[in-house]
């Protein structure tokens, strides 16, 4: 199984109706499959320049070490030389700090990654994570 145009839209609009529940400013949300490719992306309106890159950065980053960002960023304090070879192995795209959630079916299968961007680390997480659990997946945070 693999995360279709309809479950990422699903995705995205429920990250973005949690960010509206929440007061959240604009966002950028972008939905990888299991390989990495952008799946959908939902930039909006007054979200900042290059917030596609960070969502992106984060889900990536998710994706390649088979860790949400938030546990990269653990990573990151305690191994930072390895954060940094990593993210130069990967062309640059991990940004270890959350708003990253692998994604995987009910049985645990990995599907993808969501990464969020615009608000706080936190925020941008717990977004990511509402996203996914509206279209009826499980989030990997950490």
């Amino acid at each position: 199984m693999a995360i279709d145009l309809q479950t990422a839209r699903t995705v995205i609009e429920g990250a973005r109706a949690a960010a509206r529940d929440e007061g959240l400013k604009p966002l950028t949300v972008v939905v990888l499959d299991a390989g990495g490719h952008v799946v959908a992306v939902e930039r909006e309106d007054g979200s900042s320049t290059k917030r596609f890159e960070i969502a992106f950065g984060k889900a990536h980053g998710a994706i390649a070490l088979g860790l949400g960002s938030r546990a990269l960023m653990a990573r990151a304090e305690q191994q930072p030389y390895f954060i940094a070879a990593a993210t130069a192995a990967v062309g640059g795209s991990l940004i270890p700090v959350p708003g990253g959630v692998l994604v995987r079916d009910p049985s645990g299968t990995l599907l993808g990654a969501v990464g969020v961007s615009g608000d706080t680390s936190d925020n941008d997480e717990a977004a990511a994570v509402a996203g996914i659990e509206a279209a009826g997946l499980q989030a990997q945070p950490d």
